[in-house]
């Protein structure tokens, strides 16, 4: 094969299976392959490109409607030495004389086939019968009015292609093909398995203007079907990347769902609006002409009726009630019949629930019908709708698009309107509608800080690519303290500390706290979110109290500042931070605050070990779709509770977390919680020996902006997590050692956030460095007790355990390792017990107590194995061996087992699944699962099956 690689196509999927089929063409044989796909979708371009990575011949043809009833005329373009006319006079003259100019006589086989069908059927259209189209493949001359037929074409179709090298043929627009060219490309496939070819018929759906013997016939013959999907979004950037235009995500998103993603379309547009407009902001995107005419010529042939149903029907938009649009257009009579002669122009499509709702057939559609009205008429219309309408934000977007020239009043309804709706956490909607208000406000200030306040509130929607293309702009305007807290917010956002620092210290510095008490408020709240980036829990508290010093408990700024507090008082102050979290719950109730207010409680649950909890507040977090929400909250949520579902084992929901996250931080451009996730992500592949993609995960954590803390801390760990599961002891010491500088004190140190001492204890330990160790541990076992971080402290007290052990204590390893693990008891951390154990294994199996060591190591695979930890099992497996001893098994009874263990024994003996037994004993099935994991250990067995059998013979 040839050409470039397919993922740099326009469609790279369609083209790569192509591609794949037609280099199979030697093993699997010829194939009929139908490539579908919607009007002006680019499927030529696609077999152009397949074309071009063929290094064998080609043969192509393009059907027409015209030439539909023109038997064997695609055959006549493919395989020209069988009939090589190419303007054909008639069907029987055009080929005969091709055959043999020289005495008229049809001497060329096809010629011969197309004089008797022509003779037979001396109509073109008329040339294949009704019954003929939907003949199978195998049909015969007698269809055709004597001679060969299609099964025989294909043998002389099939001994000109040979078997030496694979033939590609090409059928464009095959939804005009005359049948018997389809048919003797059909049985070509079927009949002759060692022909070295491969047909690709292009054809289009959901037209209803087709021939139907073609259409019925292609499904029928085809080996396959490649389907060519709408442009995405990033497809459609990539398609405006080709033209020099570089589009912001959110302007491509606009475009895409504009065209519906097709290629045509999105082409024409890309070249006829200007290159101003994708720079902007929210703009009316107009049909490319060749619509624009279509639709005038359509309107042109409609009824006075039917036309203003149209035009009411474009002014109102998708989803309108039929009435409504009827009441508007004025139509009082016979309105099922105007409905139908407007559905049958293709401008307008009813809803899916009858004739009740109507909408335009498309974004394009209807504006070209906007523009065929006229600037006076359509705002003419669009008034009379305002007048009717009950949504308020519709109703003045209505007269926002009839409004040609500023209006102060229209204005600050605008705004009020904005203002409610930000409340209700409609972000997205308070942009659009204070972009409008700046638009039609006269006086210089009151428009520049609604402009500055629409993209605060983009930034709020999630919307940073669009922000950010408002940041020349907003640059622009007279400097105020508000333009720069709202700059420094999306500095923020975008990940760039530094110029997030000097914009909010530049608006502070301007700020009248006493006649500007709000914007000072906002102001400070900007820094508590910054100060939580920056990992400074006590710059978070301080700004937090200015904040609602200022403007009092209920002013937004104030909410939204009290709801991160807890966050900056959780260090060093747990019991505060609960009580902040308790009383702003009690406070706020309702509205997009609540999200706030919620994930932050998750937040500080999950440092404070209350996993049930923060997950629990966590997943009421992730929803931005009702009550309002912000999806900057939406993301921090996700990348929390993925890791509250990776501590607690949970390993296939953190993956699909993370996946749906990353896909958010992609689409919106908030990447301040891309290392987070990745760092989930790149922890659960390393442990299970997903090598390819922990490295992709790992490159998502680690590159990209790092200057805030709550970047670089995730990207860090990921690292270490990385070196630790291939066993890289000094490459742990490597990633960590940033953690262990100054910087990292006093908020990137808290282990109930970023557990990552004992890791770096743990590879201190394997390198030799003991006294290093010593001095490392003794400093965060104190800070973790200082901090109240139970789990913290068990880590930390497993490695302290480990460190004795390898000195020669082995009572004070044991006395060490039995603490840990009774601070985990009844957490549901499974992947930490599970490493505990391992460690324990392994200390006690190079101290020489093999026995011991054989029962901690089979627990520990046991509940690696549960979590399809891989790569642990394997090295608990290589423990096992090297200590050649396995605890003998049989004999045992249930004797050892706690009476907790004996009840769920009991009942899983019996065959009730785990959430059966939880059920009975009022317990977590993660519990249930804890506790079989030990009563396996304790009677050395590994499956229900044997506990039953077990408990059958006791």
């Amino acid at each position: 094969m040839t050409g470039t690689d397919p993922s740099g196509a326009v469609h790279p999927a369609a083209l790569a299976a192509l591609v794949t089929r037609l280099r199979e063409v030697h093993d699997r044989g010829p194939g009929l392959i139908l490539l579908t796909g919607r009007p002006g979708d680019g499927r030529t371009t696609v077999l152009r490109e397949l074309a071009a990575h063929h290094d064998g011949p080609v043969r192509w043809s393009t059907a027409a409607s015209w030439e539909t009833g023109y038997p064997f005329g695609v055959i006549g373009q493919l395989f020209p030495e069988l009939a090589c006319a190419t303007q054909p006079r008639s069907a029987t003259t055009a080929l005969a004389t091709a055959a043999d100019p020289g005495h008229g006589a049809a001497t060329n086989p096809i010629a011969a086939v197309a004089e008797s069908a022509a003779s037979e059927h001396p109509d073109p259209a008329a040339a294949v019968p009704e019954e003929t189209a939907g003949a199978g493949p195998a049909a015969t001359i007698s269809d055709h009015g004597g001679g060969r037929g299609p099964v025989e074409v294909a043998a002389m179709i099939a001994e000109r292609i040979g078997t030496a090298e694979t033939v590609l043929a090409v059928v464009d627009d095959a939804q005009w093909a005359d049948v018997v060219s389809l048919q003797a490309l059909a049985s070509v496939v079927r009949h002759y398995r060692d022909a070295r070819l491969l047909i690709v018929a292009a054809t289009v759906v959901g037209d209803a203007d087709v021939a139907p013997g073609a259409v019925e016939l292609l499904p029928r013959i085809a080996t396959g079907t490649v389907r060519i999907a709408p442009l995405t979004v990033a497809e459609v950037g990539q398609v405006a990347a080709h033209r020099g235009l570089a589009l912001h995500p959110s302007m491509a998103e606009r475009l895409c769902t504009h065209t519906g993603g097709v290629v045509r379309d999105v082409e024409r547009l890309l070249t006829e609006v200007p290159p101003q407009v994708w720079a902007g902001f929210d703009p009316d995107l107009p049909a490319p002409a060749a619509i624009t005419a279509k639709t005038r010529a359509a309107l042109g042939d409609c009824t006075a009726s039917a036309r203003r149903l149209i035009e009411a029907t474009a002014v109102l938009g998708p989803g309108t009630a039929v009435g409504d649009a009827a009441a508007l257009a004025g139509i009082d009579g016979d309105l099922l019949t105007v409905l139908d002669e407007a559905a049958r122009t293709g401008l307008v499509r009813l809803g899916p629930q009858g004739l009740t709702e109507i909408g335009p057939a498309d974004p394009m559609l209807r504006a070209a019908v906007l523009a065929d009205m006229g600037p006076a008429a359509t705002a003419e219309l669009r008034c009379r709708a305002a007048e009717s309408t009950e949504d308020p934000v519709r109703r003045l977007r209505l007269l926002v698009a009839a409004t040609p020239v500023p209006d102060a009043g229209l204005a600050d309804r605008l705004d009020a309107l904005a203002d409610e709706q930000a409340a209700r956490g409609a972000w997205g909607t308070a942009a659009s509608l204070l972009r409008d208000a700046g638009r039609l406000t006269v006086d210089r200030l009151t428009r520049e800080g609604r402009l500055t306040r629409a993209v605060d509130a983009l930034v709020g929607a999630g919307d940073i690519f669009a922000a950010t293309a408002l940041i020349p702009e907003v640059e622009s305007l007279r400097e105020t303290p508000l333009r720069n807290a709202v700059l420094g917010y999306l500095a923020m956002v975008r990940g760039r500390p530094a110029e997030a620092e000097i914009r909010l210290a530049r608006a502070w510095d301007l700020v009248n706290a006493e006649r500007e008490p709000e914007v000072a408020a906002l102001i400070c709240q900007r820094y508590v979110l910054h100060a939580l980036c920056r990992c400074r829990p006590t710059d978070l508290v301080d700004w937090a109290d200015r904040a609602i010093t200022l403007v009092g408990s209920d002013d937004p700024a104030a909410v939204e500042a009290a709801a991160i507090r807890g966050l900056g008082l959780v260090y060093g102050h747990t019991a505060a931070a609960r009580r902040s979290y308790s009383e702003i719950s009690q406070q706020i109730r309702t509205g997009a605050q609540v999200q706030r207010i919620t994930m932050g409680r998750g937040w500080l649950n999950l440092i404070t070990d209350e996993f049930d909890d923060a997950r629990s507040d966590l997943e009421s977090s992730v929803p931005t779709t009702y009550l309002g929400g912000s999806t900057r909250i939406s993301l921090w949520a996700r990348a929390w509770l993925a890791r509250v579902q990776f501590l607690t084992g949970d390993w296939d929901d953190a993956l699909h977390t993370v996946a749906e996250a990353a896909e958010l931080v992609e689409h919106t451009g908030i990447v301040l919680s891309a290392p987070l996730l990745h760092w989930t992500a790149t922890s659960v592949h390393c442990l299970r020996g997903d090598w390819t993609a922990a490295q992709i995960s790992l490159q998502h954590a680690t590159t990209g902006p790092q200057d805030y803390e709550i970047m670089r801390v995730p990207s860090y760990l990921a690292r270490a997590q990385w070196a630790e599961a291939r066993a890289d002891s000094a490459g742990v010491l490597r990633a960590l050692h940033p953690m262990t500088q100054a910087w990292a004190w006093n908020g990137p140190d808290d282990p109930g956030q970023w557990p990552w001492a004992d890791m770096y204890a743990h590879a201190l330990i394997a390198e030799s460095r003991y006294d290093e160790a010593e001095a490392f541990l003794a400093r965060h076992e104190r800070h973790a007790a200082e901090l109240a971080r139970p789990s913290a402290q068990a880590r930390l007290r497993a490695v302290r355990g480990q460190l004795s052990g390898v000195r020669g204590d082995l009572d004070g390893a044991r006395a060490a390792f039995a603490e840990a693990l009774e601070q985990l008891d009844g957490m549901p951390l499974r992947y930490d017990r599970a490493r505990m154990s391992l460690s324990y294994g392994q200390m006690l199996r190079r101290a020489g107590k093999r026995r011991e060591a054989d029962a901690e190591l089979s627990t520990a695979r046991d509940l690696f194995a549960a979590l399809d930890a891989r790569t642990y099992v394997t090295r608990c497996d290589r423990e096992l061996k090297a200590g050649g001893v396995r605890a003998q098994r049989a004999g045992r009874t249930g004797d050892q087992l706690t009476p907790q263990e004996n009840a769920v024994a009991t009942l899983v003996a019996r065959g009730l699944p785990n959430r059966e037994v939880a059920a009975e004993l009022y317990i977590t099935t993660k519990t249930v699962q804890y506790h079989l994991t030990r009563i396996y250990t304790k009677l050395g067995i590994r499956s229900r099956a044997e506990l039953a059998a077990l408990r059958e013979n006791t």
